[in-house]
Formats: structure tokens, C-alpha cells, sequence
């Protein structure tokens, strides 16, 4: 028999959730307000009744991803920085030559300085062997002599469109190690999305525009835009979910809310009148938030507005909680990055050093309430050179369901405190100060 005490704490808990969800929906009406109005004005508007999956592993996004395009009926259009040459890529491609067979438009984009950074990259051979089997496939802007005027910008957006109906987009390109890791690294840790809804065609529109850029081929009309003037050509298809049995923590959680719609804003970033949109995303984000940040971003070295929106946050009392990888793939940023994060952290900010494996995760969490998922990382590379996309989700269950990922992350990580830098070796100390400095050509 409970015990009064029990009782007490029980009904105690209760008025804290009630409490902490009602503040989640004042701060995410503020904020919703602030950032609609404002990109309302640059001509990107919000939109309703999106149904989201996210997903934290690339077994989970590759087998959805292969699930939709099987059913695919008119065409599929996909933009990535890279497609590696491996095995995940080389079944995503037999798969998109039989839906080609059957008559289904396949058109594909990759960065050729994405394409020629990999280990694997796809050759000139595969890539016109692909093209045999009627697959439209671009490589975005080649890098031919004389070589210089090829640095900027590139094309490092992830987004896949199927028959208008459903789009993939986040932080994650097409190759094995999303699966199986990288060795002397281990796990690869990113986050993607699955949409379903009326923010499909602002993901369409920005695959249409670079795709005319680099083909001259125009991509519009009905076929293309199904939910036009509320046409819907294709009948909804179930859930690809279905009955399918989850063994991760995250991915069970993600099966809470499968139903809840979101609002969207989806935030492109190109040359001319785009150039600022995602920079100007991160500070109207953190200079209206009120409680709490929760942040993963894997090349940590922020523009000096992002930065200083931050460090306001910290100044104004706001929790503001970030995570950066103990490892990395590549030299010099990551360094850096924890030279930029003990800086923050000895301003008030806390910050974790995640040990599990590599985290590309481009994430950012306010006041748990709205969340920022994307392929835009926080370098002057991609705030103010590349082509990226970020998809704001302004809605109380799906940020729930990203702080249940944030918080699952940091059991694998150590907080950094006072001496941590100190604790380093020399030569990292200096690497990290020097790639500071450098923080406006990373």
C-alpha cells in the first residue's frame, strides 16, 4: 500500500511535467512567431500537418529510403554531397535502374568536391556505366583547370524527393559507414528525416533550382508538385514502419509520437538572397531562447555571429549544453572545436566530449521545444560558402523526442571542467588555438 510520502511525490511530479510542457508551449509560440515572421519576410513560409520520422542510424534511414523508392511511381530525385563508391551505394543504384525500367524519372546529384573527397569515390567509368541504365546522373559543378575557381561554393545538401509524396533530408550521404563505422573511429552517428506532407514541395523546389543550374532541365507542374492547388495524385502508402521491431533505446522512443504532425519551416542556403538564411537561424533561435540549448555539431568552429549569439545565451542565464565529438574523421577542426568549447565552457556553458564513436550531427535544441536538424555544419564553410538545407521543426513532441537522443548521447560522453585544457599535450593546445584562428576559411 503506498504511503502519503509516495502519494505526495507522485502527484508532485505530475504539476512538474504539467508545469515544464505549458512553459514548452509558451516558448515555442514565441518562437515560432519570431522566426515565421521573420523568414516570412525573405519568402519562405511555414508549413502545417508534416508527419516526421527521424532517425539516428543508417540502417533504420537506408532500408526506409530503399522501402520508398521501390514504391515510386513517377520519379526520384536525389541531391547529396556524396555518394560513396560502396556497397549501400551500389544497391541503392541497382534499385534506382529497374524503377528506370519501369519508366520512373530517376534524376541524382553529387558534389564533385564531395565526390573526389571520399575514399571511394565514384569514377568516371561507374559514373557513366549508372548512366547507361537511365539514371540521370550530374555531377554539380566539375573541378577542372584551373581548379581555384572551383573552392566555393559547393553543393553539401542531403535530399531525396519520391513521386512529391515523401522526402528525405538531415546530415547523412549514402555509404557503408552509417552502417558499419569506421575503423580507428567506431561508430558513425548522424540524424536524418522522413517527411510526409506539404514541406515535401520546398525540398523539391530546391532540388528543381540546382538541378536547372548545372542541366538547363526545368522541373515543374503537377507531376512534379502534387499538392498544388490540394491535388493529391498518389494515394498514402503505410507506414514503412510497420510492424517492424525496434532494438535500440532511441528508436523505440521515436515510436511515441509517429502520428504527431509538425510545423515546418524549411531554411535553404545558396548564394545571393539565401546567403545569411541559416547563419541568421542559429541567431534568432539563440537569441530568443529562454531556458535551454542542447547542441551536436561535428566541425564546431561557429562565424563570429553565431558565436556571439552564443555567448549571449550563456551571459542571459539560458542552460546552454553542447556536444562535440572526441574524435573526428578529419585533422585540425575538431581541435578547434573543443578550443571554441572549453572557451564556452569557462563563460558558463557545459559541454560534453562524446567517446562513442564519431557524432555528425547537425542538431540544435531550444528550450526544448523546437529543434533545428540539417546538413549545415558550424563553419564559415557552410554559414557562408556551400549549399546547405536545415529544417526547422516547430513542434513540443518531435523536440521531445530529439532531447530523448540528446540526453541517450551523453551517457557515452565526459563533461570537460576547469584544467581540461591544460590537461592536454602542448602540440594539441597549439593546434586547437591555431585552428581558431583560422575559424573564418574552416
Amino acid at each position: 500500500m503506498r504511503t502519503f510520502a509516495q502519494k505526495l511525490q507522485k502527484v508532485t511530479r505530475l504539476i512538474y511535467v504539467f508545469l515544464l510542457l505549458c512553459a514548452c508551449d509558451v516558448s515555442a509560440q514565441t518562437i515560432d512567431s519570431v522566426v515565421v515572421e521573420h523568414y516570412q519576410g525573405r519568402g519562405v513560409q511555414a508549413t502545417g500537418g508534416n508527419k516526421l520520422r527521424f532517425y539516428d542510424n543508417g540502417n533504420d534511414k537506408f532500408v526506409d529510403l530503399f522501402e520508398d523508392v521501390r514504391k515510386a511511381k513517377s520519379f526520384v530525385h536525389l541531391e547529396y554531397f556524396n555518394f560513396r563508391n560502396d556497397s549501400i551505394a551500389g544497391l541503392l543504384f541497382k534499385l534506382l535502374a529497374e524503377k528506370a525500367k519501369e519508366g520512373v524519372e530517376v534524376r541524382a546529384l553529387y558534389d564533385s568536391f564531395g565526390n573526389s573527397s571520399n575514399n571511394q569515390p565514384i569514377k568516371r567509368a561507374m559514373h557513366d556505366s549508372i548512366c547507361a541504365q537511365g539514371i540521370k546522373l550530374v555531377k554539380y559543378d566539375p573541378i577542372v583547370f584551373p581548379w581555384v575557381n572551383h573552392i566555393i561554393p559547393r553543393d553539401h545538401r542531403k535530399i531525396v524527393v519520391i513521386d512529391g509524396r515523401v522526402a528525405y533530408t538531415g546530415g547523412m550521404n549514402v555509404a557503408d559507414y552509417y552502417i558499419d563505422g569506421i575503423p580507428g573511429i567506431g561508430e558513425w552517428h548522424d540524424l536524418h528525416m522522413r517527411i510526409d506532407g506539404p514541406a515535401v514541395d520546398d525540398l523539391q523546389r530546391i532540388f528543381a533550382q540546382i538541378w536547372q543550374k548545372e542541366t538547363g532541365e526545368q522541373i515543374a507542374g503537377l507531376k512534379y508538385f502534387p499538392r498544388e492547388n490540394g491535388v493529391q495524385m498518389y494515394e498514402e502508402e503505410p507506414s514503412v514502419n510497420a510492424g517492424r521491431t525496434q532494438n535500440r533505446k532511441f528508436a523505440l522512443s521515436l515510436q511515441k509520437h509517429v502520428d504527431d504532425e509538425a510545423k515546418l519551416l524549411v531554411i535553404d542556403r545558396s548564394s545571393g538572397e539565401t546567403s545569411d538564411a541559416i547563419r541568421d537561424l542559429y541567431v534568432t533561435l539563440l537569441d530568443n531562447a529562454q531556458h535551454s540549448v542542447k547542441l551536436v555539431n561535428p566541425y564546431f568552429v561557429p562565424t563570429h555571429r553565431v558565436r556571439s549569439a552564443l555567448k549571449r545565451a550563456v551571459d542571459r542565464g539560458v542552460d546552454v549544453q553542447i556536444l562535440l565529438s572526441a574524435k573526428s574523421d578529419i585533422p585540425l577542426t575538431p581541435e578547434a572545436a573543443h578550443y571554441v568549447g572549453n572557451n564556452l565552457m569557462k563563460r558558463g556553458a557545459r559541454v560534453w566530449l562524446f567517446e562513442g564513436g564519431f557524432h555528425h550531427t547537425k542538431l540544435m535544441i531550444v528550450d526544448d521545444c523546437v529543434a533545428t536538424v540539417g546538413s549545415s555544419n558550424l563553419d564559415a564553410r557552410s554559414l557562408r560558402c556551400d549549399f546547405e538545407v536545415n529544417t526547422l521543426v516547430l513542434s513540443v513532441p518531435h523536440a521531445q523526442q530529439l532531447v530523448e537522443l540528446f540526453e541517450d548521447q551523453k551517457q557515452s560522453a565526459v563533461e570537460i571542467h576547469k584544467g581540461y585544457w591544460k590537461s592536454r599535450s602542448a602540440w594539441k593546445q597549439f593546434v586547437g588555438w591555431f585552428g581558431n584562428l583560422l575559424t573564418p576559411v574552416l
